[in-house]
């Protein structure tokens, strides 16, 4: 039964939800997004609630807006909606915060169609590009709107006062998971447990990657001097594991026969380009987000096009 008829099936339509949470990472199975969802609970059972409402949105909006069915059975209208309802949801405070997160995953729906039917004739992927820019801009507004009201610890500063901080150990093991959690914004053990478990439950080659790609990225970090407590927290690990799961899995194809070490130079340049993004942002006080990742992996999938061992 297609989930386009005029009897819904709901079935489907709540297999697709989940797969729209799995396809953040890239993956299209049902059992990796109920383990991702269940990550996300558990660190939140708010930020759950909305992620999994959100690809639930995008879902529906697929079917009124009659896409097309493999697209929205895959998921691939879910994911960003997915991440922007989560960072709203946790950038935002106020009574109504949730409604404006729910809010801007219905713009993301909306966005990632629009880019997918630009980005159509050029073999590159709209990825997590919509997310962000739903997320600055409402960030932003909340400036100007005061029924957008932004939390407290996304404050701007100035950098004639900044400094690098890099005293201090680093956790090795907890920046691995933290690396992997920070892609749905999770600092929680079980949850970056349950999200390798769910990688690893898809394809052995996607969770290994993830591994490695953390990996590298985050002694890419301490190689360069970067800040001991963002690489603790997973913020120069995770543009590193989408960056190779990317490059060197989801778009690989039999002719990329060097895709594995594209992916690995990937993971490599995320961190000083996460470290220009995030300087770029801080006098605006807004989060860097998967904006690294966006631009790498555009930037190394263009290059496939011309160079196409890579």
């Amino acid at each position: 039964m297609s989930i386009l008829n005029n009897q819904l099936d709901w079935k489907k339509v709540l297999v697709a939800s989940f797969k729209g949470i799995s396809q953040v990472v890239f993956i299209e199975n049902t059992i990796t997004g109920i383990l991702f969802l269940l990550a996300i609970t558990i660190a939140s059972p708010l930020v759950g609630a909305i992620a999994w409402l959100s690809s639930f949105i995008a879902v529906l909006i697929g079917i009124v807006g009659k896409a097309n069915e493999d697209i929205i059975q895959k998921g691939l209208l879910g994911f960003n909606p997915v991440l922007t309802g989560m960072a709203l949801t946790l950038s935002l405070t106020g009574p109504y915060h949730w409604v404006i997160a729910l809010i801007g995953a219905v713009v993301a729906a909306f966005i990632t169609a629009a880019m997918m039917h630009l980005m159509r004739n050029t073999k590159i992927p709209v990825l997590s590009f919509p997310f962000i820019i739903v997320s600055w801009v409402t960030l932003l507004a909340s400036y100007q709107l005061d029924f957008i009201q932004l939390s407290i610890l996304l404050a701007p500063q100035d950098l004639t006062h900044w400094s690098l901080d890099i005293e201090g150990t680093v956790n090795w093991f907890q920046a691995i998971l933290n690396g992997l959690g920070q892609i749905f914004f999770l600092q929680n053990p079980l949850s970056s447990v349950l999200l390798y478990i769910g990688l690893f439950f898809a394809s052995w080659k996607f969770g290994l990657f993830a591994l490695i790609g953390n990996v590298i990225a985050i002694l890419t970090a301490f190689a360069l001097g970067g800040a001991h407590e963002l690489i603790h927290t997973g913020l120069y690990g995770f543009n590193g594991v989408l960056i190779i799961l990317a490059v060197a899995v989801a778009f690989k194809e039999s002719h990329n026969s060097l895709g594995y070490i594209t992916g690995i130079f990937g993971a490599c340049i995320s961190v000083p380009l996460t470290a220009t993004v995030t300087t770029w942002l801080i006098p605006y006080g807004l989060p860097v987000f998967t904006m690294p990742f966006v631009l790498c992996t555009w930037l190394l999938l263009a290059a496939r096009n011309v160079l196409p061992r890579f």
